[in-house]
């Protein structure tokens, strides 16, 4: 497989970005407001769509509506990326049916958790996301964490991250990030990515440790893991079992259902739910050490091409 991914243009202070709902509907704003000053701190001019604090049921708005919130804001040549407000659940629903559009624009799309589906989607049209905080969540980031996500997309490289190594010698790859949940129910659809030869980095919350039992055997028998490279295990927070009832812990979880795969793994790193979540680029090239512990991205490119075998 071929593919020729693009980077958006480095964002610039006085750039326009447009703040959506793609998802869920907006439960409190004083982070909100929080989220909006550290962009604003850094330059960029913020405009926040009509319907960004809407309510439909548990959605902001209607299919209809949110889908053309997101097609407007990466067809309209004044803005130059997208700040998704929060997660919740909605985005894979604006995908049914859905095109991106002829000669789409490569622009910035920012989130995580529900935010996954748009992510993965867009690297099939050859664009990179950024798996990272919403405007809900970042505030409540550490200043390194802030910091990493303001660098990859104003063009400056980032560090590694690091976690816990389970071994398997190290892989280099295409890396998508996302929620485990959310990128299961992308099998079979059309908007499913070519995972050949990519380093998965997943996370989730509010699973117990069954579910994600669960999901990852679907992924064991639908055969998606065997041409991958390797696996990037995040945050797997709020899947507490209730005291009494017989569980694997969540660690265990993901021991028994990944350790036999023979590809190089790291867990406990600084991404997810609850907790830091270090801004990973989706689709770009990145090396993962099993040995070491490492997650690390290749250095910032405006353009670059992909050959996967």
């Amino acid at each position: 497989m071929h593919l020729r991914l693009l980077s958006p243009p480095c964002l610039q202070p006085g750039d326009t970005l447009h703040v959506i709902a793609p998802s869920g509907g907006l439960r409190e704003s004083s982070t909100v407001e929080q989220g909006l000053q550290l962009w604003r701190d850094r330059g960029y001019h913020l405009v926040l769509t009509p319907g960004w604090d809407g309510r439909y049921g548990y959605l902001s708005g209607d299919d209809s509506q949110r889908r053309q919130r997101l097609y407007e804001s990466f067809h309209d040549p004044e803005v130059k990326g997208i700040l998704c407000l929060r997660g919740g659940y909605g985005a894979t629903r604006l995908l049914e049916n859905w095109h991106w559009g002829v000669h789409l624009p490569p622009k910035w799309l920012i989130g995580f958790s529900d935010i996954t589906a748009l992510l993965w989607s867009l690297s099939k049209e050859g664009v990179s996301g950024l798996h990272g905080p919403v405007l809900t969540t970042l505030a409540a980031e550490p200043d390194w964490s802030q910091e990493r996500l303001f660098k990859w997309v104003s063009g400056r490289a980032i560090g590694p991250i690091q976690g816990q190594g389970w071994g398997g010698g190290s892989c280099v790859g295409r890396l998508f990030p996302g929620n485990l949940t959310v990128a299961t129910h992308l099998m079979g659809t059309d908007h499913e990515p070519d995972l050949t030869g990519a380093i998965l980095a997943f996370e989730d919350t509010g699973e117990s440790p069954y579910r994600i039992d669960r999901l990852l055997t679907h992924w064991r028998m639908s055969g998606r893991f065997k041409h991958i490279a390797g696996i990037a295990l995040g945050r797997f927070s709020g899947g507490d079992v209730p005291p009494g009832t017989p569980s694997f812990t969540m660690a265990e979880v993901l021991r028994d259902r990944l350790s036999d795969l023979t590809i190089p793994i790291v867990s406990d790193l600084p991404f997810g739910h609850d907790g830091v979540n270090a801004a990973l680029p989706v689709g770009v090239v990145a090396e993962l050490d099993g040995d070491a512990g490492t997650l690390n991205v290749t250095p910032y490119p405006d353009r670059y091409e992909i050959t996967s075998p």
